[in-house]
């Protein structure tokens, strides 16, 4: 059946009213909703940062979504979540062992523009709201867990001027941890910072031959580059969401293209099979 995916609420409301579904009070919802969006709304909290690694580029940002961020998010893709997919090469996404987790597109309300804002403006002027990709919330229960792998894609079907090209930047920020042990974010590549103070942020008994794992700390995020200047991807950034051995993890993904996408590749709607 048809997914609604990155939708505005704008687009919503044009769908409801052209149904006949909005009525009564539909001049006074057209206007509100209508309104433009205007980031001056938004309730961006003084978040902290600490470079973790400057090859590659890996930022860990303390109080990067709100109480009130999160639980908005949580309430309106409670429904939509489906079966994690991974990319192929062809193209295509496909279920896969290697991915466990389940996934929902977040509607585009005033929101999820304001943390959309929040992540073009942490990267610098020249970022355009074309290269986001519609973001993506993940959750995680008891042994579930998402194989080591690079945001960053290999097959040139998934990296073509119309898809934004590949994948520049990455955030993921961690929505909900519910009573939870395990289900970190470990990249394996990066060297461990000897500073304890580095101890609030990340697992600090896991072996140091094992990398750098982040602890799943609501409102916190990890940002970092997947391509180098020379427009290859960086393998030291490979990661993985490592199993959830109790309770419950929710994060966001947040993925910036080289360039503007084309919005047939960014859709509204795709299609999916009931028993996905």
């Amino acid at each position: 059946m048809p997914q609604i995916r990155c939708l505005s609420v704008i687009a919503i409301t044009v769908v409801s009213l052209l149904a006949g579904i909005v009525e009564g009070g539909a001049s006074s919802s057209k206007q509100s909703l209508f309104a433009p969006f205007s980031p001056e709304k938004c309730d961006n909290p003084p978040y902290r940062t600490q470079i973790i690694s400057k090859n590659p580029l890996v930022i860990y940002i303390a109080n990067f979504l709100t109480d009130k961020e999160m639980k908005h998010v949580q309430e309106v893709a409670k429904d939509d979540f489906l079966r994690s997919k991974v990319a192929e090469d062809d193209g295509t996404s496909t279920l896969a062992q290697s991915r466990t987790s389940q996934s929902a597109v977040l509607t585009r309300d005033d929101t999820i523009r304001c943390i959309e804002d929040r992540a073009l403006t942490f990267q610098g002027f020249d970022t355009k709201r074309e290269h986001l990709e519609c973001i993506q919330l993940v959750k995680y229960g008891t042994g579930e867990k998402y194989n080591a792998h690079t945001d960053w894609f290999e097959a040139e079907l998934q990296k073509t001027s119309e898809m934004g090209g590949n994948r520049e930047t990455s955030f993921f920020a961690y929505v909900a941890a519910s009573n939870i042990t395990g289900g970190g974010t470990n990249f394996p590549l990066l060297e461990v910072p000897r500073d304890e103070k580095w101890c609030e942020y990340i697992d600090c008994d896991e072996p140091w031959e094992n990398g750098v794992t982040f602890r799943p700390i609501p409102g916190s995020a990890v940002f970092w580059q997947n391509i180098r200047e020379d427009g290859s991807g960086d393998t030291s950034t490979l990661h993985a969401g490592l199993p959830v051995t109790s309770g419950l993890k929710i994060g966001m993904n947040i993925w910036t293209r080289q360039w503007p996408m084309n919005p047939e590749h960014n859709a509204d709607y795709e299609d999916e099979d009931d028993e996905e």
